[in-house]
């Protein structure tokens, strides 16, 4: 059995891109056929993404369906997402995984709030929670209409959808935690699930608390080996990649000196928000 976990989750599966969409100026998704993923990974999850010849980089996955496909939204953000953002259909990448805990969708109402390109592993939640007849209210932020990714996706679904720009171009003008903070007031709820910019998720904490709502956020670190070894994904006495990337109400509390203050270099050096 353990030979098995080895060659499934720690051996990189090279396969061709099935096909790509463009979601945002800066985000596309890339679909692959990878049955063995597909089928065992849940919301919050992450793969380790090879990009062939330049590097491997966590994802979150942002879309899992019984037929196998598994699709990765990527954002343009360094030398290997660039790189990524080259390739189209038929091209080959490498993909290992799943890894790290998972949202616990438990409890009838759930608040999700996501940020940017944050709103790709609550897009998969919401479908999930919604299948098992959770009630999902949605916020979702982005700093300009353009990039409000999975708008369409998510109007689509029988979801409460908030939608705030900082721009004022679609919904609120303003931050999404400014529309939390709103929502919060006027309604209950079982629990809140977060990704998205730190500093965010710190403000999303910061309202959990103040409202005694349990909250579950989606951490983002430098991560290499994804299994525990480097320890370059440290956050106080956890690993992003084994302990997360899902942390709790409880766990976040053990790591106020460095949540929403600072993270890490390749190198482990403090770099702050």
């Amino acid at each position: 059995m353990d030979d098995l976990f080895r060659e499934v989750v720690h051996r990189p599966k090279v396969l061709p891109i099935s096909r790509v969409v463009k979601e945002t100026p800066t985000t596309k998704t890339f679909y692959v056929d990878c049955p063995d993923i597909s089928s065992k990974v849940r919301p919050g999850q992450f793969v380790m993404l090879w990009v062939i010849g330049t590097d491997e980089v966590p994802m979150s996955v942002s879309k899992a369906d019984k037929n196998g496909e598994l699709g990765l939204t990527v954002a343009k953000v360094g030398d290997a997402t660039a790189r990524l953002h080259e390739l189209g259909e038929g091209d080959q990448i490498g993909v290992r995984g799943p890894y790290g805990n998972w949202f616990d969708l438990s409890g009838n109402r759930l608040l999700m709030v996501g940020g940017g390109y944050g709103v790709a592993p609550l897009a998969f939640g919401a479908e999930v929670a919604l299948s098992e007849g959770k009630k999902v209210t949605v916020i979702l932020g982005a700093k300009t209409s353009d990039e409000l990714l999975f708008r369409s996706r998510l109007e689509k679904l029988d979801v409460e959808l908030k939608i705030s720009t900082e721009d004022g171009s679609a919904g609120v003008k303003g931050l999404a935690t400014e529309v939390l903070e709103d929502v919060l007031e006027r309604t209950k709820f079982d629990c809140i699930l977060a990704c998205g910019p730190e500093l965010m998720l710190k403000k999303t904490f910061d309202f959990s608390e103040e409202y005694k709502i349990p909250l579950q956020v989606s951490l983002e670190r430098m991560m290499k080996c994804s299994v525990g070894l480097c320890g370059s994904c440290c956050i106080g006495p956890y690993r992003v990649c084994l302990d997360g990337p899902i942390f709790s109400s409880d766990k976040l509390r053990k790591i106020k000196d460095e949540f929403g203050i600072f993270t890490r270099d390749a190198s482990g050096r403090k770099i702050g928000l």
